[in-house]
């Protein structure tokens, strides 16, 4: 068989081998952001301190701590597809909290730019949640 002789509907994405492969390619790609943050903040966590202090939060040393726990934790198991559900609404409620504790400033540009980048992360992982991860998984829920 050719690829000329594949109708629509064999290379469509409703198939579940093709929704299987989107779900954990969508979710390596959310993931992305996470695992990356977090390897981040542990190479230069002074760094991290000091933009959370700037914010005005409490306790930075505690917070850079959950939020390399969240991040690094919560990508991996994305990735994985350790209890996707639960782990796509954690991640995206940190998304929002750190969208509005740290880019609310929306006359900035940049911070405009990255408090929809959160929003957006979140509306993405909130479609995780809502229909799954699909089949490829260690943990399917």
């Amino acid at each position: 068989m050719t690829t000329a002789d594949l109708t629509s509907s064999q290379v469509s994405a409703s198939t579940p081998a093709t929704q299987n492969a989107l779900a954990f390619t969508g979710r390596v790609l959310i993931a992305a952001i996470f695992v990356l943050s977090g390897l981040s903040k542990l190479t230069a966590p002074a760094a991290t301190i000091g933009y959370i202090e700037h914010a005005g939060l409490p306790f930075p040393q505690l917070a850079l701590a959950l939020a390399v726990l969240v991040e690094l934790v919560g990508g991996l198991a994305l990735i994985a597809g350790y209890r996707v559900r639960l782990v796509a609404l954690a991640l995206a409620g940190f998304s929002i909290v750190t969208a509005l504790a740290f880019h609310g400033q929306l006359g900035d540009q940049n911070q405009f730019i990255h408090f929809f980048k959160n929003v957006s992360m979140a509306g993405g992982l909130l479609q995780v949640a809502a229909f799954g991860g699909g089949r490829i998984a260690f943990h399917r829920n």
